[in-house]
Order: structure tokens, then sequence, then C-alpha cells
């Protein structure tokens, strides 16, 4: 029996795969394709994955499932060697992954409740992503994920610390909590920081818990008191920004403007001094100028952000921005690789930093590692994928650093 996963888009979608891949063992000669739809070039990817499988391996039956599919599944259904669709949600039901089961794509928005996920054969993998809460009950005007994944829903606190309790269990050094919209956790009364107090102090044997991308406005008290005390909590703070100008934010319909994301990276060190930041940014919004383009640059600079995750604007029908005018394409790709840029500077200085310091890293495949504020390490030696090492940084460079 063969079953390939072929993965596009966010980590959510790298755990979902893995639950796939354990449903999915008993099929015969099949590849799963699951989808991203976060932009038009990560459809592109997808079907050309598509039609790739089907030149390559003509008997194979192609499953596609992720965001893409759950949004137009007959588009996606009608595509040449593509057997059966899946929807984002039975996607982890493993009955949907049963020999001779059917396709099926359910009312997303129906969903009301989340459960965890658990996964298989993690043994001797640096890290485990955890999905602790998926949906979006938010409307931003670029964005069409939330067809995708539905209203916000979380899994109670209990299930997940039971869930990180068994990856260390398995071995693994490194959870990273995930989610669609992870500032939004709520379970009961509990919000994101208590969960991820709740796992810290229930689960004492784990030593690294880290957070993928966060909103700015919805990063409660609790949180940054464990920001503050929990030295098991990485300091590394990736937020969802999107943009650095007020007028820009306001038409993306953020919740944050300039002043308040400055607020929280401030608010970040002063509580973590040497926190790493990060931050997601759309380059080249409908309506975007030069100069709205020089706020950004300036919030990289003025914030000294080293990890940049840069997305030309990529228009999705049936969103208010794709109605609004737009960017030339050239001009966004010129302006993303500006906003690059001005991060690796950032990331530049942030490394040149480490140099000489002691730095704990999280060992992976190909002689590198994470240190606790994701910053990449290349290794000097022979270690173990998943082992957890303290080495001194011997150099720096906009990339990473050097350790051993």
């Amino acid at each position: 029996m063969t079953v390939d996963v072929l993965t596009f888009g966010c980590r959510l979608n790298a755990f979902e795969s893995e639950v796939i891949r354990g449903h999915a063992a008993r099929l015969n000669d099949t590849v799963v394709i699951n989808t991203c739809a976060v932009t038009a070039e990560a459809e592109r990817q997808c079907r050309k994955a598509i039609a790739r499988v089907h030149r390559e391996r003509p008997g194979a039956d192609i499953v596609v499932t992720g965001c893409a599919a759950q949004i137009a599944p007959d588009a996606w259904g009608g595509l040449p060697g593509v057997a059966r669709v899946i929807g984002n949600a039975e996607k982890l039901e493993a009955r949907s992954w049963a020999p001779g089961a059917p396709g099926i794509v359910g009312d997303i928005w129906a969903r009301r409740t989340h459960s965890v996920q658990p996964i298989g054969g993690i043994a001797g993998r640096a890290r485990a992503y955890l999905d602790v809460q998926q949906g979006c009950d938010h409307a931003c005007t670029f964005c069409i994920i939330p067809q995708g994944r539905g209203a916000s829903r979380s899994v109670p606190v209990a299930d997940a610390v039971a869930q990180v309790r068994a990856l260390v269990e398995a071995g693994i050094n490194e959870v990273v909590l995930t989610g669609v919209d992870l500032a939004s956790y709520r379970s009961g009364e509990a919000g994101l920081g208590d969960l991820v107090r709740s796992i810290l102090h229930e689960v004492p044997a784990l030593p690294r818990l880290r957070l993928s991308s966060l909103d700015p406005a919805a990063i409660d008290p609790a949180l940054w008191r464990a920001f503050a005390e929990e030295e098991r909590l990485m300091p590394h703070l990736h937020l969802s920004l999107q943009a650095g100008a007020d007028m820009i934010l306001k038409r993306m319909r953020r919740r944050h403007s300039r002043a308040d994301a400055l607020g929280v990276i401030a608010r970040a060190r002063r509580l973590r001094p040497g926190i790493a930041i990060g931050a997601d940014l759309i380059a080249g919004f409908p309506t975007e100028t030069d100069a709205h383009q020089r706020e950004t640059l300036d919030t990289i600079g003025e914030a000294a952000i080293p990890y940049v995750h840069v997305f030309p604007y990529s228009d999705r029908p049936g969103t208010p921005a794709a109605r609004m005018p737009m960017v030339p394409v050239p001009v966004r790709r010129a302006r993303a690789e500006a906003l690059r840029q001005q991060g690796s500077v950032a990331a530049a200085a942030f490394h040149a930093g480490q140099v000489g310091r002691s730095i704990r890293i999280v060992v992976e495949r190909g002689g590198v590692g994470h240190s606790e504020h994701f910053t990449k390490a290349t290794l000097r030696g022979d270690y173990s994928v998943g082992a957890l090492v303290a080495l001194t940084v011997s150099a720096a460079s906009a990339g990473g650093v050097e350790a051993g």
C-alpha cells in the first residue's frame, strides 16, 4: 500500500497532513493533495501538482482536500485524475479515509466544536505541531480563509494538555501550538494564555513550547504574564501585522493600528528582553502608495523586526479587497522584495548579537536546527534529530548563525 500526502500552505495544514497520513494508511496507491487558498500562486502550485501526479502516476487515486477544495469542490473535483474531494473538517475524520469511502464536503460553518487530533509516528521528529484552534470570526478584506475554515472554535484545555503529555512521552522536545486565528483561542473561560500556563504547569517535562502567528489585537493578559514568567515559553513572538500604514490597515479591516503594533512589540521586549519578533506582511495591497510602502519599511526598521514573512498581495475573488483599485503585479513583487531586504538588515543585526552566546537548539535533519528565538542554526558536529543541545554561536549572517 502506498499513500503520499503533498502539503501546501500553513503549519496547520502540515499538522493536518500528519493526521491524514495516519487515517489513510489502509488505502492503496493514493496521492492526497492538501491544498491552500491563501494566494493565487498557492492554488496554481496545487493544480500543477495534481497534473504532475496524474501524468507520472496514471493509476493512482488523487484525493484533493484543504482550503481551496473546501471553497470550490466542484472545480477541483473536475480536474483530470481527481478521484474525490474531501472537505476541511471531514479530512480529519478516519471514516473519510476508509477504503471505498465517497468524497464529502460538508458545511464548514455548521461546525461549532473542535477536537484534538492525535498523530502517530512522531518519534525522532524535531518538533510537533498541535492544532488547538480552527476557523476565524473576523472579516479581513483580503482573506478567503474563513470560507475554507469556518467559525472560530477551540479544543478543550484538558484535551490539549493530554496530547502535549503524549507528545513528550514520545520524545518530542518542542511543541508548537497552531491554529487559524490562534490568539482567539477560547475554551469556556480559558483564553490562549490560560492554555499556555496549563500546559507548562501540568506537563513539567515539556522543555519548549512555542506559538505560531498571533493577532496583535488579541493577546490576552494571561499570555503576557506567561511571556514574562514562563521560561519554557519560547522568546519568539510572531505577529500577523500585514502592514505598517494606518490607512492600509484600515482598508484591510485589521483591528490594530501602526502604533498598536509598535506598542505590542515594545511590551514584549520589556517583559522578555531579547525576544525575537516576527511579522507577516502583505506587499502591494490595493490602493497602497509609495508612501504607504515607506511606512511599512519604516515599521520593520523602527521595531527592528528580524523575521519577516512577506507575501505580494494576491486578489481572492469574493473578497472586498478584490474590488479595490489594484497595484500592478510587478510593483507588488518589487515592494515585497524591498520588505524582505529591510527584514534581512534587521536579521543580520539580531543574529550578530548572538555571537559568543550559548543557545539551545532543537536538531533537525540536514545538520541544522532552530534556537529558542527560532533562529536557524547550522551545526558543527553530528547530533540526533530531535535532540535538544546547547551550543555556542561562532558566526552570524542575515540567514542565521553557525554554532558548535
